[in-house]
């Protein structure tokens, strides 16, 4: 199981906390403001009212142990900062930190964080699905709930035909098409970058290791399907 903080219960890091909850990841939702805490306390594994920027307390509710923390601060520029830098001190995995400008992000970037989250421009959804399906490299919405998403062909699809698969009945998916990394060493040119597009792969197709599939189907299913 997944274990994740979110520090900051703001719109974005209690709506986040709740999507990841949702999910069935253990959640340690953080915040300096109590009724913020109270307010998100049934929905999380785990609901502390703390100061962020104070390692020892950080370590006393075990966010030293958890997978991923999100840096949802968005009232204080200096405290998302500090806050970033302690839980590296710690040895969190990774750290993903709210950025509301371009400069904000380099400065966090530099100082440690592995990703950059701006909350004006993607949604608590979205960072859900990076968060729980790390396979999805693209998505293109369509509409409300659909989207065309780029992604690794999970490991339990190796070496079989999509007619052995069935996942337009199975997963309620339809794949669009195969993007298939050739041998350049075969085509002559060992430097040469080439990939294969398969267009439209065909019942007798065979997904390989490495292929990456492009999915059309909703939100919830592609998530489903990223997380094999």
């Amino acid at each position: 199981m997944e274990r994740f903080a979110v520090i900051g219960m703001g719109r974005f890091g209690k709506r986040l906390s709740a999507l990841l909850a949702e999910t069935g990841a253990e959640v340690i939702a953080v915040d300096k403001d109590r009724a913020l805490v109270d307010e998100i306390r049934d929905t999380v594994t785990l609901a502390v009212c703390l100061d962020s920027t104070d390692e020892d307390a950080l370590r006393a509710q075990g966010i030293h142990k958890v997978d991923t923390a999100v840096v949802g601060i968005g009232s204080s520029f200096e405290a998302n900062l500090l806050t970033t830098v302690v839980l590296k001190q710690l040895g969190v995995p990774k750290v993903i930190s709210r950025a509301t400008t371009e400069l904000r992000g380099k400065i966090l970037s530099r100082i440690g964080a592995d990703s950059v989250a701006n909350p004006e421009l993607e949604s608590a959804e979205r960072w859900r699905s990076r968060l729980m399906a790390p396979a999805i490299m693209e998505r293109i919405d369509l509409e409300a709930g659909y989207s065309l998403t780029q992604m690794a062909a999970p490991r339990a699809f190796f070496n079989k035909t999509l007619e052995e698969l069935d996942i337009r009945k199975k997963h309620r998916i339809t794949v669009a098409a195969i993007r298939r990394p050739s041998d350049p060493q075969r085509d002559g040119d060992p430097t040469r970058p080439h990939t294969l597009l398969i267009t439209v792969p065909m019942p007798e197709s065979k997904i390989l290791p490495g292929d990456i599939l492009l999915v059309i189907g909703s939100d919830e299913a592609v998530d489903a399907l990223a997380t094999l």
